[in-house]
């Protein structure tokens, strides 16, 4: 099967200039138009040779081929090959959709293994893979498997970037609405940079699982610049 072929097949004109305005640090002419969908569906029909020759294939050229390494990723069943394939990929990651797309269920069963790799990834220098790091740590590590000293982890990372500061504010306000009363100090104790500090307190107060009274005591913790 010629991927890129496959996935022009599916081209959505209409979707793909709705997706460039939602990704504009990437170059438009890499954007296929591809719904979610239809990726996933493609997904399910490769087979293991045919998956593992296009994982290889790196980088590739295309946005939906990013995604779609993401959904292969994210459906594999044996860890160790999962977190395999995930290293190589990360250096390739270019943007918040790719990132934001790989969930492996197999790490459910591995968060005592997962958790050291989240640490090492989130003192990286590349953008994405920091991204990456916070945003497993807010998929998997905010309900049973929780600990207060896991919010370091997010807490201690001081980046200029958008797109890594933004994940640091939607994982605290993420963590406010599941472990309130562990997590509220951050904020109390101004431990994050202004920016992400007011973002977090801005996503935390849009939330329907925060109360209004938890809501305004949020407003008065809003920093003035």
């Amino acid at each position: 099967m010629k991927i890129i072929n496959e996935l022009k097949s599916l081209q959505d004109l209409k979707y793909r200039d709705f997706q460039a305005k939602l990704i504009p640090t990437i170059d438009q002419s890499t954007i296929i138009g591809v719904r979610m969908p239809d990726l996933r569906k493609l997904a399910k029909k490769l087979d293991e040779k045919q998956s593992q020759i296009f994982m290889k294939d790196l980088p590739h050229t295309y946005y939906e081929e990013n995604m779609l390494h993401s959904i292969l990723i994210s459906n594999m069943k044996i860890y160790d090959d999962c977190i395999n394939n995930l290293e190589k990929f990360l250096p390739f990651v270019d943007n918040w959709a790719v990132c934001d797309c790989i969930s492996p269920k197999i790490f459910t069963k591995n968060t005592d293994k997962l958790i050291d790799k989240i640490k090492v990834w989130a003192q990286s220098s590349h953008t994405y893979t920091v991204r990456v790091a916070i945003c497993l740590l807010m998929k998997y590590f905010l309900d049973d498997e929780f600990k207060v000293e896991y919010l370091n982890i997010a807490a201690q990372i001081k980046s200029e970037e958008y797109y890594v500061n933004m994940m640091i504010a939607w994982f605290f306000a993420t963590a406010l609405t599941k472990q309130w009363d562990d997590v509220i100090f951050v904020l109390e104790d101004n431990l994050l940079e202004c920016w992400t500090h007011n973002k977090t307190i801005q996503k935390a107060r849009e939330s329907f699982r925060i109360t209004p009274e938890q809501k305004q005591y949020l407003k008065s913790l809003k920093k003035r610049r």
